[in-house]
């Protein structure tokens, strides 16, 4: 009996004590699992490239810089044309010309010139624009940006809730399978110090031999059920060696079996939610959709731009350089045709996340309320459960107490033992459910 107590005690303790050299916690998990998951460096990604997309945005403020350089070579002039002197010169005019002029160089004058330019030549030019004014495009392209990079961390903030909510299940899950095997280990011993009475008891002849065989039965049963939580066990190592980024399947872990009453971790959903990652998404969402409809706004409005250049070129068989400054005024007429519509597509959008913001809304305290009712239950059936642990050692204390007196039959005392065994299993099963559903309200409410 005394031994009996013993287990139902290390049983009802739910703590599992490991060798510090390879033993780890919940908290050391659930932060190995957020430095190695996949799904959490492809959100960090995304945070760099939002972070690269803002600063790409801000560049808008500024001058655009730009230069332009071309030589070319034609096979002819790309200016020709010809002269005729002749037709240029008055009557009176070559009167005067006959004077001063012999006659053979006013012969000339008669004939045609024909005139090629352009042939080959090299252009360059260094141009400065700065936008005066863009419809407000710039800077509500720059607040977009920033936007983009919230969302982003947001983002990141739900791929961590999501890798820590795996990573715990497989904690508990591993946890779990730990005590039923020593819920196992516990009733093997039983079920041995229980052989070894019946074999006593057979030997004084007080006892018959189908006591025996049922021992050995329930005997083969635990031993099955052993090779499966080992297998089971091996198993969840891997997996949270794969998705945590651990090295050693051979690891144990350690966790603080004190119950938490619930109460203390309710809050107020109609505030909690305002903290919610889910709901600042959505807030952001109306956010981007109402600068978008900025956006479409200022492409219908005149942009004005100032700039100044500098240009080379030797098109003329000369090294020509000059400086200049210009303003432009772009006014989009034709495009205020196709431009509103686009206005009143992107206005539909913000209203519609809007409308999406206040429904998500109650969702969102909707599953705050499931979550917490899982929480009362769980903790209800985790006290049901401690309970019936209790109930099942005493009454397996009393059948094996009347089966020594001669009281009762063996196949009683390993009904009680099968019960004693389920109730343990039970409360084990409550417990890590428990955890669970503590760790779905707590991500649900924001924290």
């Amino acid at each position: 009996m005394k031994k009996l107590l013993t287990i139902v005690t290390v049983l009802g303790g739910f703590a599992f004590v490991a060798n510090a050299q390879n033993c780890y916690t919940l908290e050391q998990i659930c932060d190995s699992a957020r430095h190695n998951n996949i799904a959490i460096r492809t959100a960090h990604h995304n945070i760099e490239a939002a972070q690269l997309q803002r600063k790409e945005a801000f560049t808008k403020y500024f001058p655009d810089v730009s230069a332009t350089g071309l030589t070319f070579r034609a096979n002819k002039g790309m200016a020709q044309m010809t002269i005729n002197p002749s037709e240029m010169i008055s009557p009176e005019l070559g009167m005067a010309l006959a004077q001063s002029f012999p006659p053979e160089a006013l012969a000339s004058l008669a004939n045609p010139i024909d005139i090629s330019m352009m042939k080959k030549g090299t252009i360059a030019s260094v141009m400065a624009v700065q936008p005066v004014f863009a419809g407000g495009q710039i800077i509500n392209g720059n607040r977009l940006a920033k936007v983009g990079e919230d969302v982003s961390r947001l983002q990141l903030e739900l791929s961590e809730n999501e890798v820590e909510k795996t990573a715990e299940q497989y904690f508990w899950q591993l946890a779990t399978l730990q005590e039923k095997m020593k819920t196992v280990q516990a009733v093997e011993t039983l079920l041995n110090d229980i052989y070894k009475d019946v074999d006593v008891a057979i030997r004084a002849g007080v006892a018959i031999r189908n006591d025996l065989l049922q021992v050995q039965l329930r005997q083969n049963d635990v031993a099955s059920q052993k090779l499966k939580l080992n297998n089971g066990i091996s198993l969840v190592r891997m997996l949270m060696c794969q998705y945590c980024g651990l090295r050693d399947t051979s690891f144990v872990i350690t966790y603080n079996a004190e119950i938490v009453p619930p109460m203390a971790l309710k809050q107020n959903h109609q505030t909690a939610v305002l903290n919610t990652p889910e709901y600042k998404l959505l807030d952001k969402q109306v956010e981007a959709t109402g600068l978008q409809e900025k956006m479409a706004r200022g492409k219908n409005l005149p942009t004005v731009a100032v700039g100044a250049g500098y240009n080379f070129h030797n098109l003329l068989e000369k090294n020509q350089t000059f400086g200049m400054v210009f303003a432009t005024v772009n006014i989009p007429i034709t495009g205020w045709w196709g431009g509103s519509h686009a206005v009143k597509r992107s206005k539909l959008e913000h209203q519609k996340a809007q409308e999406q913001l206040a429904n998500n809304t109650d969702l969102l305290i909707i599953r705050m309320q499931n979550a917490w009712n899982g929480v009362e239950e769980a903790y209800s059936q985790l006290q049901l459960a401690q309970l019936s642990i209790e109930q099942a050692t005493e009454n397996l204390r009393v059948n094996r107490d009347y089966y020594n007196a001669g009281m009762s039959k063996m196949s009683d005392l390993l009904e009680a033992q099968l019960l004693y065994q389920q109730a343990c299993d039970k409360r084990t099963d409550a417990f890590a459910e428990y955890q669970n559903k503590l760790l779905e309200y707590k991500q649900a409410v924001g924290e």
